[in-house]
């Protein structure tokens, strides 16, 4: 019996375009190359979303840590200016420093928390206060440790003006030195 030239080509075409190599010996042999291609694809694009998503969560982490070490920041939106009587001076822990200046003021019935500076900036810049002193504060008031404070810019004693911020709200020390 003979096979027509059309009917072989016809059945090589049907066994190629379905993933089977050519046919030898009445057996049917799977192309692996199609199945194996699909799988480096997968593993590719699996890895490639759990890079993505590992780099998301460490952005996430990294950003989360630093706001949990770092003082507030000055925001000009939150800015106020206040009058009061200096009650207490203290140094309190903020951000990375130990030994940061704040003032308790009495104005009226109301306390205010402001903090200053470093105290190694206040030496050196020649600054003291007492109890009783009389004290203007231009400021941001912020949220530190679930209270308000204010983060003095500007404060006014006496005759004297004294700046603590520049006028982009930055501290005019140094972090690392307290100077």
């Amino acid at each position: 019996m003979d096979i027509c030239p059309g009917a072989v080509a016809h059945r090589e075409h049907l066994a190629l375009a379905s993933g089977f190599s050519e046919q030898r010996g009445g057996v049917v042999l799977p192309d692996l190359k199609t199945p194996i291609r699909r799988f480096i694809a997968i593993k590719r694009a699996f890895g490639i979303t759990l890079f993505l998503l590992a780099c998301l969560t460490l952005g996430v982490s990294q950003k989360t840590q630093q706001d949990d070490g770092s003082p507030p920041k000055y925001d000009f939106h939150t800015e106020t200016k206040t009058k009061g009587v200096v009650s207490e001076i203290k140094l309190v822990p903020f951000g990375a420093r130990k030994d940061f200046t704040t003032l308790i003021i009495k104005s009226g019935d109301d306390t205010v928390n402001i903090y200053l500076c470093p105290k190694p900036f206040q030496e050196e810049m020649g600054i003291s206060f007492s109890k009783g002193d009389e004290i203007a504060v231009t400021g941001s008031k912020v949220k530190q440790d679930a209270s308000d404070v204010i983060l003095a810019r500007e404060l006014v004693k006496g005759t004297d003006t004294l700046l603590f911020r520049d006028d982009k709200g930055h501290p005019v020390w140094d972090w690392r030195t307290g100077k």
